[in-house]
């Protein structure tokens, strides 16, 4: 994929304790995969010590917050890498980011809209689409529902293009 922008790992939902430690919501593979990156937002946070917390998420520790109301200021902070600082895939994978702003056409070549959202509701990806009226719908991602992607489109099957 051409696109560079940078890739959201985690968010910040709040601070944990008074010593300056966040909760943080885990957006990909959990704790094992952030800990592969030492910096995040362009170098602007350090992360020092991570470890699971009991909701599912992560309490982090990050060199440049000593307090709690450090803490606090970053509450909705989202933790973000570089693009090309994630592994390369195989030709059946793909990071969300990927497939977000492609063009949506069918297999028979209309032209559907754009993919505006990649939702994991627990089975799968849901691919949805906006369509140019602003109206959208939902996908599965799936070898029956999408018949490719590449870095300019996605190609859906007719039988789950929302006419």
């Amino acid at each position: 994929m051409t696109d560079r922008s940078p890739v959201t790992l985690a968010a910040i939902s709040g601070a944990h304790g008074v010593t300056g430690e966040v909760r943080l919501k885990l957006f990909g593979e959990g704790i094992a995969a952030l800990k592969q990156h030492k910096t995040f937002n362009d170098g602007s946070l350090t992360l020092k010590k991570i470890r699971p917390d009991n909701k599912g998420g992560a309490i982090a520790r990050f060199v440049e917050v000593i307090d709690r109301n450090a803490a606090e200021a970053l509450r909705s902070t989202v933790l973000t890498i570089a693009r090309d600082a994630l592994p390369e895939l195989s030709e059946d994978e793909y990071y969300h980011t990927d497939l977000l702003g492609l063009a949506a056409v069918s297999d028979t070549g209309e032209a559907l809209g754009t993919v505006c959202a990649v939702e994991n509701f627990g089975a799968q990806d849901v691919i949805e689409i906006a369509r140019p009226n602003g109206k959208k719908f939902m996908i599965p991602m799936t070898k029956q529902a999408v018949i490719e992607w590449d870095d300019k489109r996605l190609v859906v099957s007719k039988d789950f293009a929302d006419t």
